[in-house]
């Protein structure tokens, strides 16, 4: 009787694509962040919140305002910010108000950090 081996066929691996990944929704991209606050300074020390928000809101609605102030003596530093609702407004304020005269004195208008 004679013996017979049988050997099991060789088969190469074959690789299969991996089954695609749904595509992702495209994440968008948010803007920069634009700041509608504006630093207000070389303010007389009797510059007070109403009469900025007086003379701000002329250019457009102001969402806050503060006047910096030392913390014992509650005396103006001199200096403040003015937060608008809208960066155009904002920059309408900083081209027509920058060394406009408050109190006497030609206040300085930039942007705040």
């Amino acid at each position: 009787m004679s013996a017979t081996t049988t050997t099991a066929p060789t088969t190469t691996p074959t690789t299969q694509p991996a089954a695609a990944a749904p595509a992702a929704a495209p994440v968008p991209t948010p803007a920069p962040f634009q700041s509608a606050s504006l630093y207000v300074g070389d303010l007389h020390n009797e510059v007070t919140e109403s009469l900025l928000f007086e003379l701000f809101n002329r250019v457009g609605p102001v969402a806050s305002i503060r006047v910096c102030r030392d913390s014992v003596t509650r005396r103006s530093l001199g200096y403040a910010y003015v937060n608008f609702h809208n960066v155009q407004d904002a920059e309408r304020a900083l081209d027509t108000m920058n060394f406009t005269d408050i109190k006497g004195r030609p206040c300085r208008i930039m942007w705040s950090q």
